[in-house]
């Protein structure tokens, strides 16, 4: 069950009205009738984390997404190749990890073909054209350009792991109280958010898994 907390629910864990209508196009949520939660993983594929977010998913026969950075893709191949040869989907997340909201158009969107350039690169062509922004900061321009090319993936819950801020036990009550049938949640595969998503993921597919839940990849 939901840890027990007289702290209020973030602001931030769920998104803003305004920001699903601005972004109307984008998947904010899957289907509500389906007994399916959707991870996603931002930031990685580094050796420190994800292979561990990998072998974590496989010991509850899991499937997610990760929305890779292109540049640690480009030094992690072999973590790239598991990530795809084990079910889940790859997504990209600009090359650098930079926020649109501080970006010029084209810098911006060279950002985000050159990270698709390397993902189909090293999958074969095989990439799928899904896009989620880093810090989820994108400009309507930017949206407008991207939309047609890519499937812009944002969120239906933030576990905000990667706020020094936000205690552990307080990640993990994020994703149980607010996850629903169809939602999609945010984690992290990097050093910032490591020890928060190693406690919190484990608990997680547990406590879902015995709700009857299925795990799936976008």
């Amino acid at each position: 069950m939901p840890l027990k907390s007289s702290i209020p629910a973030n602001l931030l864990v769920k998104p803003l009205p305004i920001a699903r209508k601005l972004f109307s196009d984008a998947i904010w949520k899957c289907d509500e009738n389906q007994k399916s939660i959707y991870l996603t993983f931002d930031d990685g594929p580094i050796p420190e984390v994800t292979p561990w977010v990998l072998d974590t998913l496989n010991e509850w026969n899991a499937k997610a997404t990760f929305f890779c950075i292109g540049k640690n893709a480009a030094e992690n191949p072999h973590i790239l190749s598991r990530i795809a040869n084990e079910g889940h989907s790859v997504g990209n997340h600009t090359f650098s990890h930079i926020s649109g909201w501080k970006s010029k158009l084209t810098d911006y969107i060279d950002e985000v073909e050159l990270c698709q350039q390397e993902l189909q690169r090293q999958l074969n062509g095989k990439s799928r054209m899904i896009f989620r922004p880093p810090y989820g900061k994108l400009r309507i321009l930017q949206y407008r350009k991207l939309k047609d090319e890519y499937k812009i993936v944002m969120w239906d819950v933030l576990s905000m792991d990667y706020d020094l801020k936000v205690s552990k036990d307080r990640v993990l009550q994020n994703v149980l109280e607010f996850s629903t049938s169809g939602s999609i949640v945010v984690f992290h595969d990097s050093l910032k958010a490591e020890e928060k998503v190693r406690f919190a993921l484990p608990k997680v597919l547990e406590h879902f898994t015995k709700l009857g839940f299925d795990f799936h990849a976008l």
